[in-house]
């Protein structure tokens, strides 16, 4: 029986765990935090599949690529949006609680870049009532979970190339662990925590999957790709979802006026929005015509949200909002068995690259993604652990990262990385955000150099040993600082605009250049940055 580590407890994780079980696979779960709290559950909108007439998955197909600038993988697309119907199927047999139309069908909204309605949602709380279903399944399955682990390296042997598991740090032990297995599955989620304040992530996005991955020997992907949500709450960027809008609601400037297609793919409604706020000061989302019954059955969690976080009831009031960081296109890079360039390491979910989100995600195909290629990448997973089992290969990984944790125990405090950390989202949001330019790309890597010298005079204030989350904090900062390295950099070399990533100085598309992946590799602890097919 092969032994399958997956790595993070969000929706992709779980997919892969059951699809690994089912499979035959012994499957260990370690996370960071508990499953529930995982980023899916702010996965609100819905999940794409061509259900009904006047759709097909052609359009489906279509309608995605288009949002992908010219980046999107037409063959992943296609089996992606070919295999939709199906996870639908699946998470309605695990009793996903779907919303139903009047005829008692699965119920579907159209969201930006879509031509049809074909999200099958959950009120407004999709992404939520999916991981606590998958959750459910998994514990009813026996699958074991290891919470409150802080991963810390992938353990590779670098003769063959092989990963033969994880360590981490247990966080209310304080103690250093090594888990060993046959495959490993990265399903870390994303990195929109970089952004601090200015994004709709969960403090725990900080990117800790990718940045082990890269260390490891694994390629990266795209990562200067970053959507940016067109509505997220004006002070506090909680996401108020895309279904408000799928659901009739309409966008207006500080006039009150209507300004752009609602409905448009994300990248291009978050611009107008920009840019109307940089005009005027202020844009709102008005449902307020759509009534109370409507949005009390439909959009529950947007008005309580609202009330919550704003002091206004959408119901009677125009709701504030901005642009937020919001999903990683960008990620590990993976093949078509959703393995990484390292043997026996897979990836899936927000931490992937999948290539099916090319340069802007459709919206409703980030749950699509994770069901599709989590069901896929743990069969994957499992056959290749029984195929080629790892044997008990001495590596000096433990021993390495034990010193480590002594080492950054060590390092004084005599500056305080959370304001740098501030500090960095300031920057990252002012010149890696929705509009970027060479001068202030240059300018953040100068930031990071320095907050990189200076790192060992941020060490954890505190120095005990159990419990200790200003060490975990630290070092997600520590990820951060690595990720924002290659963001910046990979910007910086793509001189167009595409997508979500533009730059004012180059604002044009260049095909014959850039119609290809941003490619990124560690030699020597050095970045390296290309362009591939």
């Amino acid at each position: 029986m092969a032994k399958v580590l997956i790595i993070g407890g969000g929706g992709a994780g779980l997919v892969s765990a059951l699809s690994a079980h089912e499979a035959g696979a012994e499957v260990v779960v370690m996370t960071k935090t508990l499953s529930t709290r995982s980023q899916t559950s702010m996965a609100q909108g819905g999940m794409n599949a061509v259900l009904g007439e006047n759709d097909s998955v052609a359009i489906h197909i279509a309608d995605t690529l288009k949002s992908s600038a010219g980046l999107g993988n037409e063959a992943q697309i296609a089996f992606m949006c070919e295999n939709a119907p199906d996870a639908i199927r699946w998470c309605n047999t695990m009793g996903l609680p779907f919303s139903r139309d009047a005829s008692g069908e699965i119920a579907r909204r159209r969201l930006g870049g879509a031509s049809a309605p074909r999200a099958c949602y959950a009120q407004d709380y999709t992404g939520l009532k999916l991981l606590h279903t998958l959750y459910d399944q998994c514990l009813k399955a026996g699958i074991t979970f290891m919470n409150e682990r802080f991963l810390l390296n992938i353990i590779v042997d670098e003769t063959t190339n092989r990963a033969l598991g994880a360590t981490c740090l247990n966080i209310p032990t304080g103690d250093v662990e090594e888990i060993r297995a046959d495959a490993v599955i990265m399903a870390t989620g994303g990195y929109g925590a970089l952004y601090g304040k200015h994004s709709t992530n969960s403090v725990g996005s900080t990117g800790d999957g990718i940045a082990a991955a890269i260390r490891a020997g694994a390629r990266l992907a795209d990562l200067e790709f970053i959507q940016f949500h067109p509505t997220a709450l004006k002070n506090s960027s909680i996401l108020i979802s895309e279904s408000a809008r799928g659901a009739g609601g309409f966008l207006l400037n500080a006039k009150h006026e209507r300004f752009t297609d609602e409905l448009g793919p994300r990248d291009v409604v978050a611009r107008a929005i920009h840019d109307e706020i940089a005009a005027g000061g202020a844009v709102y989302l008005d449902i307020r015509h759509l009534g109370e019954e409507f949005i009390a059955h439909e959009l529950p969690q947007e008005r309580k949200l609202a009330q919550i976080y704003e002091g206004i009831d959408p119901v009677h009031d125009l709701i504030p909002i901005k642009p937020a960081a919001h999903y990683s296109m960008g990620g590990i890079e993976v093949n078509n068995e959703c393995m990484t360039s390292v043997s026996g390491l897979f990836a899936v979910g927000e931490c992937a690259n999948h290539k099916t989100h090319g340069a802007n995600r459709l919206g409703g195909n980030s749950l699509l993604e994770l069901v599709v290629f989590g069901r896929h990448c743990g069969k994957s997973a499992a056959e290749f652990g029984e195929k080629r089992p790892v044997s008990a290969l001495d590596n000096n990984q433990f021993s390495k990262d034990t010193r480590f944790i002594k080492e950054a125990m060590s390092f004084s405090n005599r500056i305080d990385f959370y304001e740098k950390q501030e500090t960095l989202a300031e920057t990252f949001y002012t010149n890696v955000g929705l509009v970027r330019e060479d001068a202030g790309l240059q300018s953040v890597l100068d930031v990071i150099e320095q907050m990189q010298k200076e790192l060992p005079l941020m060490g954890p204030k505190d120095k005990s040993k159990i419990c200790n989350t200003n060490l975990v904090e630290f070092m997600e900062f520590g990820n951060k600082i690595e990720l924002a390295e290659i963001i910046a950099t990979c910007a910086i070399r793509r001189s167009e605009s595409r997508g979500a990533h533009y730059r004012s100085d180059v604002p044009m598309r260049n095909d014959e250049l850039f119609g290809t992946h941003t490619i990124i590799w560690r030699e020597d602890s050095v970045v390296c940055v290309n362009f591939m097919e």
